[in-house]
């Protein structure tokens, strides 16, 4: 039997944090969804609290962390090639005081295959290339956000990396997982390079009552994809 938990949501208007939001409750969980603009959460239950916040400030996030199980963020920023990308850290740098304060410890958040730019050896030559030059400011941050969570020793916490993301919903497919930058294959090239955001927002509910992946970042595809 799965046991039911109280969850903040960070980006919870977003593509798979809207997913996330909708299994969740399905699950039987009650979700805090912390948004900047609550008219942009259109689902309604009675499991469901829609507040608004400031996800870059500890002193918004502690009151809706006080009696929360775990917190899952689904944020994400978009490339900026000028300024640079700072969202991931500084949202979790405050995500993890928040916590602190409110004596929860336990944090999934989600990243992307290739954060570490050294892994992308293997890619086809239109990721390596083409793709991930677009988007190396949003990766080189949410490296950062990965380096910052692996030397934050009193909370739990496992991040999630996906590849490309598609606008699609839950499939019932097997995952597949990797302690990595990327889901090899038996001859170290990547397994695929898109997932459904439904299958994200499930694997990361999956982990919630497991410590399979405490304290380690996981790179997640699907068989059948």
């Amino acid at each position: 039997m799965s046991i039911t938990m109280k969850i903040a949501v960070l980006g919870a208007t977003g593509q798979t944090g809207q997913y996330l939001v909708t299994q969740a409750l399905n699950q039987g969980h009650s979700v805090t969804a912390i948004v900047r603009n609550p008219g942009k959460l259109t689902v309604q239950h009675e499991k469901l609290k829609v507040v608004e916040g400031n996800i870059f400030s500890e002193d918004s996030l502690k009151p809706y962390f006080q009696g929360q199980d775990a917190i899952i963020s689904c944020l994400g920023f978009p490339p900026s090639y000028i300024t640079g990308v700072t969202g991931y850290t500084l949202s979790m740098r405050a995500v993890v005081n928040a916590m602190r304060q409110a004596q929860v410890n336990r944090v999934i958040t989600m990243t992307s295959w290739y954060t570490d730019p050294t892994s992308v050896t293997q890619s086809s030559y239109f990721i390596r290339f083409v793709l991930l030059p677009l988007i190396r400011s949003v990766l080189t941050n949410m490296f950062e956000m990965e380096h910052f969570l692996k030397e934050t020793q009193d909370v739990i916490w496992t991040i999630v990396r996906p590849p490309g993301l598609k606008n699609l919903p839950a499939t019932a497919n097997e995952f597949l997982t990797h302690e990595g930058y990327f889901v090899p294959n038996s001859s170290g090239l990547p397994v695929g390079n898109a997932i459904g955001r439904g299958d994200v927002a499930r694997f990361m509910l999956s982990i919630l009552n497991s410590d399979n992946w405490f304290n380690k970042a996981v790179a997640i595809s699907t068989k059948n994809e």
